[in-house]
């Protein structure tokens, strides 16, 4: 086994990491009217420098920002997607975790006009970012079409815009179409579409939920696939998508449990990315046995360390692991990372800074033992 000089790469990770102290007092000062915008971006400039420094530094070979400049992984996109506005409503995610039950809010959505790309979005942060950088690649993290319709769901397209469903998904992919391609313009090489619906549409809670709405649950993740499949049609060659799928975090909760079986042959078989972020940092996950429908030429990074608790894994346990997934997809089309982000909202999750690179300290020493 060889190290892989493209992404995904062996020792990875899915994007978002802790806020230091500072850049949260920053972000405090700026909402109470201390501090104006030009402040708090230089803080943010200051912390993202820090944290590409430190994934440099445990030898990580992909970077991103950390997600530091938004509030949570996926609103800050999908509110600036034009054509979709924010609500006074709110939409409530139910999560779960070892301290009992809590939930996610974000403002709700609405489709009041057709969904267009109005100006790339991150594009000045993925430059910021490419600037940092000084041996590892910069990583986007975007949430994927699909997250637009699982958030709002069929409900907030107003059908005098819309008559025709497939109207609104023919512009909600020619949007990311051209948010990808002006990303690619940009230089952008290695893109990750967050896509929690296609892990949540696993657990028959969640399906029973989407079709008391009136959604069509169990054929829901093939338009999913179908209209990820069309964003990515016109993708620059020599750029290398990945997407995260993982059953929700939110302060160290998640909201969905069950393996990747009900989606696995269409997603695996199906969408076209270059690899594919899963979760199995625990038994809320299932089993490795869905891997099975990976074809040749696409990766799996197993994301076997957790990022909901600070208690660092068992290297041997880790390997293990490993080999038990290689039993249903070759060793060598598999990598390693965390389950999730460490902070998919501002708030982060329960576990210290030093925790945190420990965790990616070991997944780069794991990688290096497993594979060269």
């Amino acid at each position: 086994m060889t190290p892989r000089t493209e992404p995904p790469f062996r020792a990875d990770h899915v994007g978002s990491l802790l806020r230091p102290p500072t850049l949260l007092a920053a972000r405090a000062a700026h909402a109470a009217g201390e501090i104006d915008i030009t402040a708090l971006r230089a803080a943010e400039d200051e912390a993202i420098r820090d944290v590409v420094a430190m994934q440099e530094r445990v030898g990580l070979q992909a970077a991103t920002d950390g997600e530091f400049r938004r509030t949570s992984w996926h609103m800050d996109f999908i509110h600036r997607l034009g054509g979709i506005e924010r609500t006074d409503e709110r939409i409530e995610v139910r999560m779960h975790g070892a301290s009992g039950d809590t939930a996610f809010t974000s403002a709700g959505i609405a489709v009041r006009s057709r969904v267009r790309l109005d100006e790339p979005i991150f594009a000045d942060d993925f430059v910021f970012l490419q600037n940092a950088v000084t041996t590892a690649l910069p990583k986007l993290t975007i949430p994927s079409p699909s997250m637009v319709h699982y958030r709002g769901g069929t409900a907030a397209v107003d059908r005098s815009v819309y008559p025709d469903l497939d109207g609104f998904w023919a512009d909600l992919s020619a949007a990311y179409a051209d948010e990808v391609r002006a990303l690619g313009d940009l230089g952008c090489r290695y893109l990750q579409l967050d896509d929690t619906s296609l892990a949540y549409l696993n657990d028959p809670a969640q399906r029973a939920a989407m079709a008391a709405r009136g959604e069509d649950a169990d054929h829901q993740h093939l338009r999913y696939i179908a209209q990820i499949n069309a964003a990515l049609a016109g993708k620059p060659a020599d750029m290398r998508v990945t997407t995260h799928m993982c059953r929700g975090n939110y302060r160290s909760s998640w909201a969905a449990e069950g393996g990747y079986d009900f989606v696995a042959e269409a997603l695996f078989g199906e969408l076209a990315v270059d690899g594919f972020f899963c979760e199995f940092d625990d038994e809320r996950s299932g089993g490795f046995a869905p891997l099975r429908f990976v074809p040749p030429g696409k990766q799996v990074v197993l994301g076997l360390v957790t990022t909901k608790r600070g208690e660092l894994e068992d290297a041997d346990l880790l390997k293990r692991r490993i080999d038990e997934a290689a039993k249903y997809v070759p060793l060598d089309q598999l990598c390693l990372s965390p389950q999730c982000g460490f902070s998919s909202t501002v708030e982060g999750n329960t576990l210290s800074y030093d925790e945190q690179v420990a965790k990616l300290e070991l997944i780069v020493r794991v990688a290096d033992e497993v594979w060269g």
